[in-house]
């Protein structure tokens, strides 16, 4: 089951095994293989069939482990060779999933995994194979670049990073392309959508298919993670919105092949970057006519209402949730009330509106990487 926490603003998922509660444990398979996110060589964490996950970590000096993956986590138990070993509970939910160790009440990631920036610091990362991974699977198709670019920025008096999502024609002629800016989460950074979610993957899949026309991604950080969890009333969106708006885009009109106009730019965000979105385009239907949400709230008639020009310059609002969210109806509070039925609302306004519900997932990477699936294949 799924335990949802209600922030100012944020909505937090985290995973708690069906397992704990039952006195009948399901029998776990002995299929465990490296999950994919391992470090090269390292055989532990391990992922079966089923979903579940087995850790392994050499600590003989230690007197407690415990994977923090979820609530109630999994308590290792020490070995003869000092090997702390155990089995999560119940399975997890497929995709991609942050944990961490604490051992002996420090906070530590494992050596096996890889890390991955989430929850404002490095996390280890584990991947449960999904049904439809395919769709952002590595394949032997044209591939484009994840290019890491510095640009000025006078408002913050120093040089900011982005990553730059360029297709696999890009440096093959001379063709000017339209512009995605997607934001990740609170906590998270400018590596996440590149790292956590494969956008680019995603997006040389979506190609190869021939199920979209290539366009730019540009991934920056939005400066969400300057202020705590649950501090969200305190957050201005102006800072952001400058580096955006007056430095960034500017930037890459300059030095990227990009359709420079309007009609042709994009923004999404997953979470609180899906907040940054709602707020920065609502201000400038001047810069961007492509909207999505997700797992960021929803758009409401109040909100077109009182924005003028959304009707005529706004092509697309997309919104999106994991279908674990959307049982959490305390949460509707916090959308605005029923995503789906606002959603309704614009479309029967005349409103290019879509909603898209990613089924058996929460507020987490798999529900994103299908959004943006989604999303991709209604732009431009």
């Amino acid at each position: 089951m799924k335990c949802y926490i209600m922030g100012l603003g944020l909505l937090l998922t985290l995973w708690i095994a069906p397992g704990l509660a039952q006195t009948d444990q399901p029998t776990i398979k002995d299929d465990f293989k490296p999950s994919t996110l391992n470090q090269p060589g390292q055989e532990y964490p391990q992922v079966n069939s089923q979903g579940y996950a087995r850790f392994r970590i050499m600590a003989p000096q230690a007197d407690s482990v415990k994977v923090n993956l979820g609530l109630g986590g999994t308590i290792l138990t020490k070995t003869e060779d000092g090997a702390w070993v155990g089995t999560t509970a119940g399975p997890l939910d497929e995709g991609f999933h942050y944990y961490h160790l604490t051992v002996d009440g420090g906070v530590f990631n494992d050596p096996g995994t890889l890390n991955f920036y989430g929850s404002v610091r490095w996390e280890s990362g584990i991947e449960i194979p999904a049904h439809d991974q395919d769709f952002y699977a590595l394949k032997d198709v044209p591939h484009g670049q994840v290019r890491q670019i510095l640009f000025p920025s006078q408002s913050t008096n120093t040089s900011r990073r982005a990553f730059v999502y360029t297709p696999p024609d890009y440096d093959k002629g001379k063709k000017h392309y339209p512009v995605l800016y997607l934001q990740h989460g609170w906590g998270e950074d400018e590596t996440a959508w590149s790292n956590q979610g494969h956008a680019n993957l995603i997006m040389d899949n979506l190609i190869a298919d021939g199920k979209i026309k290539p366009f730019l991604i540009v991934m920056t950080y939005g400066m969400t993670n300057e202020i705590k969890f649950g501090g969200l009333r305190n957050f201005d969106i102006k800072p952001f919105q400058t580096v955006l708006v007056d430095e960034l885009i500017p930037y890459i009109d300059a030095n990227f092949r990009t359709l420079a106009d309007q009609s042709h730019r994009a923004m999404a965000g997953l979470s609180m970057g899906g907040m940054e979105t709602k707020m920065i385009t609502m201000a400038n239907l001047d810069k961007f006519s492509h909207i999505g949400l997700f797992s960021g709230g929803a758009f409401s008639m109040d909100d077109v209402n009182k924005t003028p020009g959304f009707k005529e310059k706004v092509k697309l609002v997309f919104v999106s949730f994991g279908s674990r969210e959307l049982e959490n109806r305390g949460a509707r509070g916090f959308w605005g009330g029923d995503p789906k039925v606002n959603a309704d609302a614009l479309r029967q306004a005349g409103i290019n509106s879509v909603f898209f519900v990613s089924q058996n997932t929460a507020h987490e990477f798999l529900s994103w990487r299908r959004s943006l699936r989604e999303f991709a294949q209604l732009l431009f």
